[in-house]
C-alpha cells in the first residue's frame, strides 16, 4: 500500500468508471479496490463476476467516453472531480466506512479542512426557527467555524445565507449542476462564488427522492458536530441525526415549544440524549469539551498483486454463516473458517450476485 497521492488521467477514468457502475456502491466499490488492488483491475475483472451472478445483475461499467465527457463537462463548468484517495479530499469525510469514492467539488475546497459544523433543520421552519439558525451559523463562523448544510429550504438556506462571508459549505443531492431547490439559483451563485459546493452524484444527474439520506451522510460526515433546530417527528433531519450519532459526531439540538409540531424531533432528540443547546455559545462549549486527535482517515492507496482465488467451498461457507440480521464481518469469518480478508472478497462477490448485503460499520447479512 503506497500513500494517497492525485491520480494519473488513466487511473481517474477508471477510478470514476468503477464508482459509476450500477449496483457499485461505496462499500462495493472499495472491496473490489482491496481486492485488485486498482480500479483498472478491478474493471477488468466485472465481467467474471457478472457471469457468476445469480441474480442477473449485469456490472457494466459506463464506457470510457462517456466518463471523459464526464469531467470535461465538469472542468467547463468550473468544478472538478476529487477521488477519495487524494490529498484534497476532505479529511473527516474520508474517515468514514466507507467514504464516498468520488466528490464532485466547485468553490474552495480549503473550507473542508477548517472547523466544521452543520447546522439542519425544518423546510417548513417558523420565523423564530429561522432567526435562530441565522444567529447561530452568523456567531460560529465568526468564531472561526465552517457551516455545512444540505441548501434545503428553511433552515438549511438560513444557515448558509448568514455564513457566506465566514464559510459555509452546501452538499447537494443531485449533480453540482443541478439547482434544487431553484428557490436557491441565487443562494447557490454566492455560495458557488465564496464557499463551496459538494456532491456524490455524476455531472447532470437530477436528484430523486432516495438520493437525499445519502447527501445527509456526507453532510454529517464533513462536520465534529450536527445541531438541529426545528424538526418534525419524521423529518429528514432526524435521518441525519441518527447518522451523525452512527459515524461518532456529537448531535445537538435546539429545544423548542412541545405545542409546536415542528419542535417534536428535536425536543425527542434532546430526551434521547442529545445536546440540548440554545445559542451558540452552548455549542463552542459542547466543542471545545470533545477530545480532537483526528479522525482515522485513511490516505492509502491499494497497490501490488491481486488477491489469489479462493479456496474451493469457501464462498458456500461463507454463505451459510450468513444471516438474516446484520452480524460483524469477523464473525462470519470466524464462523465460515475464512480469514478478515478472505471473507471481505466473498461477499463482494456475493453482494454483486444479489446473495447478499454489506453494511456500513463491517456489517453484512443474507439479501432479500
Amino acid at each position: 500500500m503506497t500513500p494517497g497521492r492525485p491520480l494519473t488521467d488513466q487511473e481517474r477514468l477508471a477510478w470514476l468508471r468503477l464508482a459509476r457502475t450500477p449496483y457499485v456502491g461505496p462499500v462495493t466499490f472499495f472491496q473490489l479496490l482491496h481486492r485488485y488492488k486498482s480500479a483498472a483491475a478491478a474493471l477488468e475483472a466485472l465481467p467474471e463476476l457478472t457471469r457468476k451472478s445469480r441474480s442477473g445483475r449485469e456490472l457494466v461499467p459506463p464506457a470510457q467516453d462517456a466518463v471523459e465527457r464526464e469531467l470535461a463537462a465538469t472542468e467547463r463548468y468550473g468544478a472538478r472531480v476529487i477521488a477519495s484517495c487524494e490529498p484534497g479530499y476532505p479529511q473527516l469525510l474520508k474517515a468514514l466506512d466507507p467514504p464516498p469514492p468520488v466528490l464532485t467539488a466547485l468553490g474552495n475546497i480549503d473550507l473542508a479542512s477548517k472547523p466544521t459544523v452543520a447546522i439542519v433543520g425544518a423546510r417548513n421552519a417558523s420565523a423564530a426557527g429561522k432567526k435562530l439558525a441565522r444567529d447561530i451559523a452568523s456567531d460560529l463562523g465568526k468564531a472561526g467555524f465552517v457551516i455545512v448544510s444540505g441548501l434545503a429550504l428553511g433552515i438549511d438556506g438560513e444557515a448558509h445565507a448568514a455564513s457566506l462571508k465566514t464559510g459555509t459549505i452546501a452538499v447537494l443531492g443531485g449533480a453540482i449542476d443541478h439547482i434544487y431547490p431553484p428557490q436557491h439559483h441565487r443562494l447557490y451563485a454566492e455560495i458557488a462564488a465564496n464557499g463551496l459546493i459538494l456532491s456524490e452524484s455524476h455531472f447532470g444527474y437530477r436528484a430523486k427522492a432516495q438520493d437525499f439520506p445519502r447527501r445527509n451522510r456526507i453532510v454529517t460526515g464533513l462536520t465534529r458536530g450536527v445541531v438541529v433546530v426545528e424538526a418534525a417527528e419524521r423529518s429528514g433531519s432526524l435521518i441525519s441525526a441518527r447518522m451523525a450519532g452512527e459515524q461518532g459526531r456529537e448531535v445537538m439540538a435546539v429545544p423548542g415549544s412541545p405545542l409546536d409540531p415542528r419542535s417534536a424531533g428535536t425536543n425527542r432528540l434532546i430526551r434521547q440524549g442529545a445536546t440540548l443547546v440554545r445559542h451558540a455559545d452552548d455549542i463552542l462549549e459542547m466543542l471545545s469539551s470533545l477530545p480532537f486527535v483526528g479522525m482515522a482517515a485513511d490516505t492509502t492507496l491499494y497497490e501490488g498483486e491481486p488477491a489469489k482465488d479462493l479456496p474451493e467451498g469457501l464462498t458456500d461457507r461463507v454463505r451459510q454463516a450468513l444471516s438474516p440480521s446484520p452480524i460483524p464481518i469477523d464473525e462470519i469469518a470466524r464462523a465460515a473458517g475464512a480469514t478478515p480478508a478472505q471473507c471481505a472478497a466473498i461477499l463482494m462477490e456475493l453482494e454483486l450476485s444479489g446473495d447478499a448485503v454489506t453494511l456500513p460499520g463491517g456489517l453484512a447479512s443474507l439479501a432479500f
